[in-house]
């Protein structure tokens, strides 16, 4: 299984995804769930994968292959290269997606199997604003709005609910990242088929470059200190919760006489 997230600010994007694609008593596969597509100083992308691994793989080899030939004779249009915007990409990345599906879903389909990908691309031409797309499987795509400010892909349930709390509009980056951090922890902890490493890439907006990526291994003292103090913080801020009237009235003798009642109406 997998988890991904990206998340669309006013200062910018936050992309985070784990490693994990087979998980069982005796294998554990991992792969890199994160692409990156630059033209320096004119565009850059990042492609988060979610689905049949030969598919994705299929789709991001198409799209680095046609990025490299574009100016070409014979070259593919469009591609990463030509696109004009952002939703330009999402319905070329799409029509990719959907072709490559197409190649191997009746071999598959015998077998059990999909050859269904979901995927993420964000990023931002130069002169256009940074936007993050969701890409479905047929090929139709959707976008943040003020409201939803990020998107998720994979096991999603698990990581939601820090992302409801937390994201807004004008949530620094780097409060972001932890965010997305926590998320995928969230899941890691409730789902074995999702887990390290974990990659985070963090684009400030207009600076058309790459400067903030991490890969955090299970080990990595930074991700445990962050998985430390928010299970420590989350232990505080559940025992602060406010108490109910009839504890405050009654405190441990009330349960104890309840107890005695019990025991005395079975004797």
């Amino acid at each position: 299984m997998t988890y991904c997230v990206a998340i669309d600010l006013d200062d910018g994007l936050v992309f985070a995804s784990d490693s994990r694609t087979n998980a069982g008593v005796d294998q554990v596969s991992t792969y890199s769930k994160m692409h990156t597509f630059e033209i320096e100083g004119q565009r850059l992308f990042v492609v988060l994968a979610a689905g049949n691994l030969a598919t994705t793989q299929a789709v991001v080899n198409r799209l680095q292959r046609e990025m490299e030939e574009a100016g070409q004779e014979g070259a593919a249009e469009p591609n990463l290269a030509t696109v004009a915007h952002m939703s330009e990409a999402a319905e070329y990345l799409g029509r990719i997606n959907r072709e490559e599906q197409e190649k191997h879903s009746e071999a598959l389909s015998k077998s059990g199997m999909k050859a269904d990908a979901t995927l993420i691309i964000g990023g931002q031409i130069a002169g256009e604003p940074p936007a993050i797309y969701l890409v479905y499987p047929q090929g139709n795509y959707i976008t943040t709005s003020q409201h939803t400010r990020f998107l998720q892909i994979g096991e999603s349930k698990y990581g939601k609910p820090i992302l409801d709390r937390i994201i807004e509009a004008e949530t620094p980056l780097g409060n972001a990242a932890r965010c997305a951090l926590v998320s995928i922890d969230s899941t890691v902890r409730s789902n074995l088929t999702v887990g390290p490493p974990i990659e985070v890439l963090v684009y400030e907006r207009d600076t058309l470059e790459m400067d903030h990526y991490l890969c955090l291994e299970a080990e990595d003292e930074y991700l445990r200190s962050l998985t430390h103090a928010w299970d420590e913080n989350v232990k505080k801020a559940f025992t602060d919760l406010p108490r109910f009237d009839w504890e405050h009235r009654h405190g441990r003798k009330d349960r104890g006489t309840r107890v005695s009642r019990r025991a005395k109406k079975k004797s």
